[in-house]
């Protein structure tokens, strides 16, 4: 089993590459801020992957036994909503029946979808030291399908699975060993019903809603029931949990500066002893607004009990 954090690529440093690697972290993965200027802060972080004192961070988490992934809310950037204004057809039609470049992009246009996937190949290059798992999500918003004639009887989980089995077989056009998150997240949280994926599609299973004050094993049957059929349909070999143990971003309303942070051990502990009996392989964790400025702030978190 795989542990990771995800943090926002300005808040990296050698003290945070030294504290995952003395955590027994395996995976250092970079995620720059989601919400509607996901695109925005995705192309600052590739800004940042061509400095030579970026690469030397990332070089040095390399050296301290970390794999490197980035975890991208990417529809905006792959597909950019300046060409709304040229070509709308790309785009979704949303659910007043209106045209819009708001977010993602129309899934059954065979264009829009030559774009995305030229574009998620130009992007995976770019990527410094990534290992060939990607997660380039769809956007990070809840109300974010297509309902053009094509598309209105897809669901979102059909939507999305179409799109990431296209960049998936692009991407291994190039990279033979290349894998590929599902997002299982907000409107996408159901299984697929229309679409199987294809092998090199693992599931992501992001429980953003679940009331975090109680342990995961809490939950409604109904919401277990879900784990359940989604991992029949993605398996359980790759499959990765995303949680929210850590994510001050959320709890300080992602707003800086960072809000002071308690985590409960006891509830990530219990969590991850009822993750790991549903058979996720890979456990990771939001762990963003805890870099420099907080520890400034209030001293050192406390990531002991991810790693027990």
């Amino acid at each position: 089993m795989k542990k990771s954090l995800l943090i926002h690529p300005e808040e990296l440093s050698r003290k945070w590459i030294d504290r995952m690697a003395a955590l027994g972290v395996q995976v250092l993965a970079l995620h720059p801020a989601g919400g509607k200027n996901a695109h925005k802060t995705l192309a600052e972080m590739l800004r940042l992957l061509e400095t030579a004192e970026y690469r030397a961070l990332l070089d040095y988490a390399a050296a301290c036994g970390l794999e490197i992934e980035y975890e991208l809310h990417a529809a905006s950037y792959l597909l950019p909503r300046e060409r709304f204004e040229t070509e709308p057809a790309l785009f979704r039609i949303n659910k007043s029946g209106v045209r819009s470049p708001d977010w993602n992009f129309c899934a059954s246009n065979p264009q829009a979808m030559e774009i995305v996937t030229q574009r998620a190949v130009e992007l995976a290059g770019k990527l410094y030291r990534s290992a060939p798992r990607y997660h380039f999500w769809l956007d990070d918003d809840r109300d974010a399908k297509c309902f053009c004639p094509k598309c209105r009887e897809k669901t979102a989980s059909d939507q999305q699975l179409s799109v990431m089995n296209a960049v998936l077989a692009a991407l291994r056009e190039k990279e033979p060993a290349a894998t590929l998150s599902y997002l299982a997240y907000f409107e996408a949280m159901e299984p697929p019903q229309t679409v199987q994926p294809l092998p090199g599609i693992f599931l992501e299973y992001a429980p953003f809603d679940r009331d975090m004050k109680q342990p995961a094993d809490t939950m409604p049957a109904a919401e277990k029931e879900n784990i359940h059929r989604l991992l029949d349909v993605f398996g359980r070999e790759n499959a990765q949990l995303l949680e929210y143990w850590y994510d001050n971003s959320m709890f300080s309303g992602w707003k800086k500066p960072p809000k002071p942070f308690t985590v409960n051990n006891d509830h990530v502990r219990a969590d991850l002893r009822f993750y790991r009996a549903l058979g996720f392989a890979d456990i990771s964790c939001f762990a963003c607004f805890l870099g420099a400025d907080y520890e400034a702030l209030y001293g050192e978190p406390d990531l002991s009990a991810f790693c027990e």
